[in-house]
């Protein structure tokens, strides 16, 4: 079963049991499959729908910091309602740990000195990492490694 079809029957499934939060967004989800095909004029496949639902993870949780700098909890606790929704439907993410081992092998190998070699370790790692690791995490862990040399 391709990722659409499960976002389709979980859909039916919250309908049916009558889960009207998980209903609205996964609705929102498949809105914003159907919009990235009709701007690409594609048909997405499974790699194609985990980018877009990346992009909505990363959507939610800038909501979420804005919501609260705003003082606006109820909408902050919405949005962190539906990026678990979200979440649960893309692959288990790398732990800090996990990007941090990775992280100081490609410092090795491109022999990275300061913070200034920061691009030459992100174009290294971040397509070992994409769709597994969240970006600003990862960008932090190389930032630390580098300030500390």
């Amino acid at each position: 079963m391709t990722l659409k079809e499960q976002l389709n029957a979980d859909v039916k499934d919250a309908m049916r049991s009558g889960d009207k939060e998980k209903r609205d967004t996964l609705r929102l989800l498949q809105a914003a499959i159907k919009q990235e095909e009709i701007d690409r004029q594609i048909t997405l496949d499974d790699a194609g729908v985990q980018t877009v639902l990346t992009r909505q993870v990363k959507q939610r949780r800038e909501s979420i910091a804005d919501y609260e700098k705003a003082g606006r909890p109820e909408l902050a606790e919405e949005e962190r309602r539906q990026l678990v929704i979200i979440e649960s439907y893309l692959p288990q993410m790398m732990n800090r740990e996990e990007i941090e081992q990775l992280a100081a092998q490609a410092i090795a190998e491109v022999n990275a000195s300061d913070v200034k070699d920061m691009g030459k370790v992100m174009g290294r790692l971040m397509p070992q990492l994409k769709g597994k690791a969240d970006g600003r995490l990862v960008n932090e862990v190389v930032r630390g490694l580098l300030s500390k040399k």
